[in-house]
């Protein structure tokens, strides 16, 4: 069995193309081609058309393999043509550095900043920097970045000095502009309901979102995938506001206006720890241990052997 390196950060790029497999596969394999950089999930949404790419490596490799997915990306996608669901600036549109194992998360902001200036003195792309890594206040937030999408910020970056980039050029051309950051690990978390009607998620996703006045640690956006009402989320914090309650703010919500949900999604990965909370809670398992997990206890056990 090879041993787990002892640093480690999870990057989770996300890429405006959700339709055509042959761009998403050259993508990916641009991350694979890096040594020491692993993937882990790949996911791909039509009606967002977007895709999520989750992937871990050491931390040098890891920079590497992202500012080769962004010139990829860069090569294959044009924003002028691009369609979607989901708001986006950017043929590459995020790029997160997350701490996961023996990385801080003052050296993941170190290589977000570094791979923002290489992306963009080398590949001629507006650069922001969000979350941890922002150089101002208005930035930490992606949606503030995000505003208007890349048709707004065509303009708004050439006359706007608050939409000046942290790096690259004051112009977007077709691969638009990249956000790239370092934060702690989210929840990319969908909610379906019952309807077409996407006022309904609107309104339900303005009364979940920390920012208009819901729960803290709570993204979230309304939208219509596949004919059906979406309320698409991001938990940032699933330690201090759990999926089970997000859950249960839309189910009540949601009965406001005679719905109700029909199902859940995950995109990407997600903690065994966050899972386990939700079961928890819903089983009303008060005295409930994680040890008694059958892979957590085998897990001390075999290490214990070691």
């Amino acid at each position: 069995m090879s041993r787990i390196p002892d640093r480690l950060v999870e990057c989770v790029p996300n890429f405006s193309e959700g339709r055509r497999q042959e761009v998403i596969d050259q993508i990916v394999e641009a991350i694979r081609s890096v040594p020491q950089v692993w993937i882990l999930d790949v996911e791909s949404d039509w009606d967002h058309n977007r895709s999520v790419v989750t992937c871990v490596g050491e931390p040098e490799a890891a920079l590497e393999a992202m500012y080769r997915a962004i010139a990829k990306a860069a090569e294959l996608i044009n924003l002028e043509e691009h369609r979607g669901e989901h708001p986006r600036i950017g043929a590459t549109d995020v790029v997160p550095f997350v701490p996961l194992r023996g990385v801080t998360m003052e050296e993941a902001v170190e290589l977000a900043r570094r791979l923002g200036q290489r992306v963009g003195e080398e590949l001629g792309i507006p650069v922001y920097l969000y979350e941890a890594a922002a150089t101002r206040p208005d930035r930490e937030n992606l949606a503030n970045i995000r505003r208007g999408e890349y048709e707004g910020l065509k303009e708004a970056i050439k006359t706007d000095p608050d939409r000046e980039p942290d790096f690259g050029p004051r112009e977007l051309g077709p691969a638009g502009a990249t956000v790239i950051g370092a934060r702690e690990f989210l929840i990319a978390f969908n909610v379906y309901l019952n309807t077409d009607d996407v006022k309904i998620a609107k309104r339900i996703a303005r009364a979940v979102r920390h920012s208009s006045g819901g729960l803290r640690y709570v993204k979230a956006l309304g939208m219509l995938v596949g004919g059906q009402a979406q309320v698409s989320m991001n938990l940032t914090n699933f330690k201090k506001t759990p999926i089970f309650r997000v859950v249960e703010l839309i189910r009540r919500e949601a009965a406001r206006y005679g719905c109700t949900i029909t199902h859940t999604e995950l995109v990407g990965l997600t903690p065994l720890k966050a899972m386990l909370d939700v079961a928890q809670w819903y089983l009303q398992l008060d005295g409930f241990n994680e040890s008694q997990v059958l892979e957590r206890r085998l897990e001390e056990v075999l290490q214990n052997e070691e």
